[in-house]
């Protein structure tokens, strides 16, 4: 039974959802963007964590070598510019439905010849994976490549706290076209994704953040970090193509998208060993997206090693070096931002 709490906040959540589409679009973007102000002015412990990922960033940029005073500055500057785009995916996700297809199709500035590639592999029966960081609208990106010629795609998501709210995002992706497979409470999603990629369909997964205790360390801007083994094992198992995709704003009203080359699998070594590289593979690209477009990556949560708690540290790496860390992918974009550190406007 969900709290006094969770009911309170799914009621707001529900006005707030039906409010944002009837305001007009630039009213609607000044009051996101004044909570996302609001937001990292307090420095609460989303924006915190977000601002120790960004340090990172920056030193491996020209950034790193300001003079502390400056290099605190070009990160105060940053983290505030991802508050702002952060504010903004989800008011975008909310007015999604009020959005004309046009604008939607219009709008997105693509690299379309590796699209075009995916959409033949899938049209020939064989599976595409793609492989995302948390950038950028992810629900204008899926539904652009709906309306592309993928038809549907499968993707998973976290159960949220209260259920209510869970369910209303459900029911929102559902209703784009998306199927969402739950991390809990239904099929293991691993078999599910697997069958829909031997069936040549297209998978999405946000894969830059390991929920569960099952990802594998890479090296990630110069430290180590823990990312899920899914997308890579998914792609040694069934054969299906991974192919990560970096999204990013352009403007005010419109947006970007890059899909990279195939990430292949290795000729030689084990799965274990095949997996981690190319999980590996797949964090070099997601660092030269993230570079090119930092105030558009919208981590809140830990990421690398040196940040995690020592005590899920431990189960991760004790279940890796037992084989495990095939399955579990990450989060539909946004969600466990929200709620977990109370940052999101």
């Amino acid at each position: 039974m969900e709290t006094l709490r969770e009911r309170l906040l799914s009621a707001g959540f529900s006005v707030g959802w039906s409010l944002v589409c009837r305001l007009p679009e630039p009213a609607a973007r000044a009051l996101f963007y004044a909570g996302a102000d609001v937001a990292w002015r307090r420095q609460g412990a989303g924006v915190q964590v977000l601002e120790g990922n960004l340090v990172r960033v920056l030193r491996t940029s020209a950034a790193g070598s300001l003079p502390a005073d400056e290099f605190g500055k070009e990160l105060r500057t940053l983290s505030r510019a991802v508050m702002r785009s952060y504010a903004r995916y989800y008011m975008e996700t909310f007015r999604l439905q009020i959005i004309p297809d046009e604008r939607i199709q219009a709008g997105m500035h693509v690299n379309q010849e590796a699209v075009d590639r995916a959409l033949e592999y899938m049209k020939n029966g064989r599976g595409v994976i793609f492989a995302l960081p948390h950038m950028g609208d992810f629900e204008q990106a899926a539904l652009w490549v709906m309306r592309s010629g993928a038809g549907s795609f499968t993707t998973v998501a976290e159960r949220l706290n209260p259920e209510s709210v869970y369910e209303k995002f459900l029911a929102f992706r559902q209703g784009l076209g998306m199927e969402v497979l739950p991390t809990s409470g239904g099929p293991h999603p691993f078999g599910v994704m697997a069958q829909r990629l031997r069936a040549g369909k297209l998978v999405c997964i946000v894969a830059d953040r390991d929920l569960s205790d099952t990802g594998v360390e890479v090296e990630f801007f110069g430290e180590k970090a823990l990312f899920p083994a899914g997308p890579a094992a998914l792609a040694v198992q069934t054969g299906a193509a991974l192919m990560p995709v970096s999204c990013w704003f352009v403007g005010d009203t419109e947006w970007g998208a890059h899909v990279y080359d195939e990430i292949p699998v290795p000729a030689e070594g084990t799965r274990k060993e095949k997996t981690l590289a190319m999980t590996q593979a797949m964090a070099r690209v997601f660092e030269e997206g993230i570079s090119e477009h930092p105030q558009d990556w919208h981590m809140l949560q830990k990421v690398f090693v040196n940040d995690l708690e020592p005590s899920r540290l431990a189960r991760s790496r004790a279940r890796a070096g037992n084989g495990a860390g095939r399955a579990t992918a990450l989060a539909a974009p946004g969600e466990t931002q929200d709620g977990a550190d109370g940052t999101a406007p």
